[in-house]
């Protein structure tokens, strides 16, 4: 496993992150990932040299954060970088936002599941329309300077709510996003391009979720006619448990995207899910280190194997052109 800086923060991350979303998450009545299997996934990550685990307060009803506390009780808390979320509530009563009482609460309680006494990065999860956002940046920067954080993140906003954030702290002198999560993947690209530019701009880390499309840029879909987007989903794949798939992921542009990923897989002996990871770690701009969430430790391995693969330029750009049609024009991103 090779290391990179995140971002302006100087910590040292593994190229790719650790995503425990499935951990003890219900998908249609069923568990996606059981603790035994979140262990063994843990475990395989840590043995091939990862070192940066993402989270959040909600993922599994806390579950995630617990079974990664259960963990970390057996091992050196410093070798790893740890993450979390914060919007979505466990503890408060009350409703969910980034006031400074819900931030409060929910940051006791992440820590008090993970059994540790800080955080590497806490991400506000989503924007909250009706909290100021001095109010929530103010209560950030008093966990930071109380130690009980290192660095702040940003997942899902706009771009300009970013750049309102981060005008926000360097004007009233407060602890800025250092890290942001964005979905972003290279069928997906051209809806976050502001995004990411302000990212570049202000040298900030990418760590893209569903950096695989849930599972579509991995090959295993295939497409059920030409005049249609639907997928000939796999017994058990996400396509056929999350109802919300195709609209989240297939696309005309996706279709044409997973066809030059293929070719570029082929040629380089690599597969898929490998080469679309390596195009996001091979971004120009920014540091970019893409959360992957295998559900076994097969998958995994496979994802891991990124780092090791090299993309030349020439096939960096053919992955990122095949989003254009003929016409020079993008493909739609949604049927």
């Amino acid at each position: 496993m090779e290391y990179t800086k995140l971002g302006a923060t100087g910590v040292d991350v593994s190229q790719l992150c650790l995503g425990t979303w499935r951990f003890g998450k219900e998908s249609n009545g069923v568990v996606e990932t059981e603790k035994e299997d979140a262990h063994d996934l843990l475990d395989a990550f840590a043995d091939a040299g990862g070192n940066f685990i993402d989270t959040a307060n909600g993922y599994g009803d806390g579950k995630s954060e617990e079974w990664i506390g259960d963990w970390l009780a057996d091992r050196d808390r410093e070798d790893y970088v740890l993450a979390s979320k914060v919007y979505w509530t466990q503890e408060s009563r009350f409703q969910e936002n980034l006031s400074r009482k819900t931030i409060r609460a929910e940051i006791e309680g992440t820590l008090d599941r993970l059994g540790t006494d800080y955080l590497d990065v806490y991400y506000i999860h989503r924007w909250d329309d009706d909290t100021p956002i001095t109010e929530t940046l103010e209560t950030l920067t008093a966990l930071v300077e109380e130690g009980k954080v290192n660095y702040l993140g940003a997942s899902t906003m706009a771009s300009w709510k970013l750049t309102k954030a981060l005008w926000k702290a360097d004007t009233e002198g407060l602890q800025r996003f250092d890290v942001t999560q964005p979905l972003f993947h290279a069928a997906y690209q051209r809806d976050v391009s502001d995004y990411l530019e302000v990212c570049a701009d202000q040298d900030l880390a990418v760590c893209p979720y569903s950096p695989l499309a849930g599972g579509f840029l991995t090959g295993k879909y295939e497409r059920a006619g030409e005049d249609t987007y639907d997928v000939e989903a796999p017994e058990g794949s996400r396509g056929q448990l999350d109802d919300v798939f195709s609209d989240y992921y297939v696309s005309e542009r996706g279709w044409h995207v997973l066809e030059a990923v293929k070719a570029v897989a082929d040629e380089e002996d690599a597969t898929p899910a490998q080469v679309s990871l390596r195009w996001l770690m091979d971004q120009p701009s920014f540091t970019c280190v893409p959360i992957v969430g295998a559900r076994t430790t097969e998958q995994l391995a496979e994802n891991l194997g990124a780092v090791d693969v090299s993309l030349s330029d020439a096939q960096f750009e053919r992955i990122l052109d095949a989003r254009y049609d003929e016409g020079g024009e993008y493909y739609e991103t949604s049927a």
